[in-house]
């Protein structure tokens, strides 16, 4: 099996290297779909809870398997969307930059977040501005990708390079399917250091200014199919060779194996119905 594997590696792939993640969870206990606040959410098509637990499990432990830290956070019965973590804040260097959710109905999220960053030792910075975290702001190398046009507000993209002293990069979103960065693009390896990063991304959900630095900046990222992008393929997380994506996105696992890194398939099936995949579930804490 591993010579068959092997095979689909092209052999201009570079090296890929594991790095240790850290990220905090949320577990589903309290999941279910009782209004509409994306396309994904349909109050009238039922959820099953203890599904979404079993499927989250399944992550949770993958991510366990592959050496990370995971942290959790208590769920709140009465915030059903509290387990797509990665809307709870944005977190480099310590610093918590805490979320300020666009909808009253997870607005309550925030400040949960941010007590759980000040009980464990986070210098937590309050935001004056709308934005749903690490939704919506990618670290990729030197620079902060920055997602605006549905939720997270273009002038928290200020308080946030104020806050880390680093580029960010607005990126404008027009397809309200996906309409955190995060389901629009992949951070597969953030290259800290001087690299620019290797990332895959979804033209179509981005305006052509958009399109154009991505085009520029990323000129070999791999470009993802609206079919795996329909899935929220590309809402994966990647620990610089291991990346854990939507079992489905046969052609985006094709292509990530080409590249030299190791795809690893998780169905989230029914957390879709809320409108979130498996990065939507991780929020990475970068001490």
């Amino acid at each position: 099996m591993s010579t068959n594997l092997d095979a689909l590696v092209s052999p201009e792939a570079p090296v890929r290297t594991a790095l240790k993640r850290t990220i905090l969870m949320c577990k589903p206990s309290y999941f279910t779909v009782v209004y509409r606040i994306n396309p994904w959410m349909d109050p009238a098509v039922p959820t099953d809870t203890s599904l979404a637990v079993a499927q989250w499990q399944t992550l949770y432990d993958t991510y366990v398997g592959l050496g990370f830290d995971v942290h959790l956070i208590d769920p709140i019965d009465g915030l059903p969307d509290m387990v797509y973590a990665a809307n709870g804040g944005f977190v480099i260097d310590n610093i918590a930059y805490g979320a300020a959710f666009t909808y009253p109905e997870r607005q309550p999220e925030g400040p949960a977040y941010m007590d759980w960053f000040r009980d464990n030792g986070f210098d937590v910075r309050v935001p004056e501005e709308i934005n749903e975290g690490e939704g919506d702001f990618l670290l990729v190398g030197d620079v902060i990708l920055a997602g605006t046009g549905f939720r997270s507000a273009s002038n928290s993209h200020e308080e946030l390079s104020a806050i880390y002293g680093r580029p960010v990069i607005t990126l404008n979103l027009i397809n309200p399917n996906f309409y955190h960065l995060d389901t629009a693009i992949a951070v597969l390896d953030p290259s800290t250091g001087s690299g620019t990063g290797d990332i895959a991304y979804l033209p179509s959900a981005f305006d052509e200014p958009s399109l154009a630095i991505l085009r520029e900046r990323y000129p070999d990222a791999v470009i993802a199919t609206e079919e795996d992008a329909a899935i929220l393929g590309l809402n994966s997380y990647s620990d610089g060779y291991n990346v854990v994506i939507a079992a489905r996105a046969k052609d985006f696992e094709r292509q990530l194996r080409e590249r030299g890194y190791n795809p690893i398939g998780v169905d989230l099936s029914e957390l879709l119905l809320g409108g979130g995949g498996v990065k939507c579930c991780t929020l990475e804490l970068r001490r």
